[in-house]
């Protein structure tokens, strides 16, 4: 990609390159911060001599796999919000629109619910990648080929609230309150006591959605002048919804599958990024994804250094930054409408 100007004065090439090294710089923080000190260098050294001391011991069983989820759950929900919000034309567009978070939520939900949670390490991640891959197939059996935005944004409210009862459904009937309690507990989104098996099993629905949703970028430019403008170009708009439909759904599916649900990252990266890219949602795609590693990542630091116990879930933090944030957003825009 070239590094021409982009709008407000930035040049696209330096606020990627910017982006990525604040994220790498956010990451390295999160490897430090914890209820214990951690000497990061010489972890990593006693981990690459195969030293099974407690430094190498923390760092690879609790700092990494939190830090490393953090970057790539922040960098789908961004990207993803990005992309849906280019498609729909939507600012207020997030990955839940299209139901595949409550999908996955569900799906995971299922698992606990059945017992299956305590089989196996992986069986929640599994049961929440099955749930986001069903919304999705149930949501293009709703709207079918060649159908538009109103019916494809109707279609995800539709599997989002039927995901969202059947969620409430399985916690009113459960007979273990403790599964109830450990249930709700998931659903606010954490990244505390996640493991790299699950970032494993995750990452290559993860990078498979990452590859649909930045090929759709051009196509995203183009839509910017309308849709019959779009399709004069070349542009299939079917394929499109379908190609960013699916690729919301291996990614933020996949995320939401091994974290739980965690909210407003993908609403409000591109809204704090926009203005850096003038009016390119193409370009959008990969800084808003850059900038919902960094979200994410601060987020979870910060309820790691808040002293309270248990410790603060990430959902909620997030929900408690994003919502104010938010609000800011929309009352500049009021103010400059």
């Amino acid at each position: 990609m070239s590094a021409r100007a982009t709008g407000a004065g930035v040049r696209y090439g330096p606020l990627v390159a910017a982006l990525a090294a604040l994220a790498l710089a956010v990451a390295l923080v999160s490897l430090m911060v914890g209820y214990a000190r951690l000497d990061v260098p010489a972890a990593l050294a006693d981990a690459f001599a195969g030293r099974s001391t407690a430094a190498a011991v923390v760092l690879e069983q609790i700092r990494l796999p939190r830090a490393a989820l953090g970057a790539t759950v922040g960098f789908s929900l961004g990207l993803a919000g990005a992309a849906l919000q280019g498609l729909l034309r939507n600012p207020l567009a997030d990955p839940g629109v299209i139901g595949v978070s409550g999908g996955a939520a569900l799906g995971a939900v299922v698992v606990f619910y059945s017992g299956l949670a305590g089989a196996f390490a992986l069986a929640m991640p599994l049961g929440g990648v099955a749930g986001a891959v069903v919304a999705a197939l149930l949501l293009y059996a709703l709207v079918g080929r060649g159908a538009g935005t109103m019916t494809l944004i109707l279609a995800g409210v539709t599997v989002n609230s039927f995901a969202g009862a059947l969620t409430a459904l399985a916690l009113n009937l459960s007979p273990n309150p403790y599964a109830a309690y450990e249930i709700m507990f998931w659903l606010m989104g954490s990244l505390a006591d996640r493991s790299l098996p699950q970032l494993w099993l995750a990452l290559p629905l993860t990078i498979a959605g990452w590859a649909l949703l930045l090929a759709s970028a051009p196509a995203l430019d183009a839509l910017t002048l309308g849709e019959d403008t779009a399709a004069s170009l070349g542009f299939d708009l079917g394929r499109l919804r379908a190609q960013l439909v699916a690729g919301a759904a291996l990614a933020v599916g996949a995320a939401v599958a091994v974290t739980g649900a965690i909210g407003f990252v993908g609403l409000v990266a591109p809204h704090l990024l926009r203005p850096l890219v003038g009016n390119r949602p193409g370009r959008l795609l990969l800084v808003s994804g850059l900038g919902g590693a960094i979200i994410l990542l601060i987020a979870d630091i910060a309820v790691r250094l808040i002293p309270v116990h248990p410790e603060l879930k990430l959902g909620v933090a997030t929900a408690l930054i994003g919502a104010p944030l938010l609000y800011s957003l929309i009352d500049r825009m009021r103010k400059e409408a």
